[in-house]
């Protein structure tokens, strides 16, 4: 397949890796590609900015699936990198006749929230990554309203553990409290449903 990913660092860094180990052809798009340090005969690079449009749109020419895994650090100002570069993504998607978009959120989106644990839900999310969190609301609002073929992607709590292919995927979450996965684990699900595609329309939770 030919897959756009969009966020080089942690999940992103995995999908390309895994991706490229499978054979599939990895099209990167990043304002820094040289910072990736991958080459790969299958590998290419856009240099370019998921805020822009039009940088988006060509990006997204001839690929099959797009794969969003931008990060930020945490922060008390306003936040809109996930909700607008998720809008330019579905409209690139469309545009080019992409069959999937997968995008990463995380635990403490949609109704993840409250499934994480007293000290992350009444601590961590509301004095470190409240503003985070209310633009990730705002991307899988804007997905969820839209007419392309999506999966969102909702890991636990990242760690940088190895991959092991065994990890629950929770579309119900009664009684479901949120633990860890590993980044090279959510991009063996992503790459995954890059194949299958079970989870179109749909927002698990991948957690051990």
């Amino acid at each position: 397949m030919n897959i756009l990913v969009i966020g080089s660092r942690g999940i992103g860094r995995e999908v390309i890796k895994q991706g490229l180990d499978m054979g599939h052809s990895i099209r990167v798009l990043s304002r820094h590609p040289e910072d990736l340090k991958i080459t790969n005969a299958k590998l290419s690079f856009f240099r370019g900015d998921a805020m822009k449009p039009e940088d988006v749109n060509e990006a997204s020419k001839s690929m099959d699936i797009i794969v969003s895994a931008i990060g930020v650090p945490p922060s008390n100002k306003e936040i809109n990198v996930f909700s607008v570069s998720v809008q330019n993504i579905i409209n690139a998607a469309r545009n080019n006749h992409v069959k999937l978009f997968i995008s990463v959120t995380g635990i403490g989106a949609g109704d993840t929230k409250g499934h994480g644990g007293f000290f992350y839900d009444k601590i961590i999310n509301p004095l470190l990554l409240k503003k985070v969190y209310e633009d990730k609301d705002r991307q899988e609002l804007l997905l969820k309203q839209s007419d392309i073929n999506w999966i969102i992607v909702r890991p636990g709590f990242l760690t940088n553990g190895p991959i092991t292919q065994h990890y629950r995927v929770l579309t119900d979450l009664s009684g479901v409290k949120s633990g860890n996965i590993s980044r090279a684990d959510c991009a063996h699900f992503i790459l995954s449903q890059a194949a299958s595609r079970t989870y179109i329309k749909q927002a698990p939770l991948i957690t051990y």
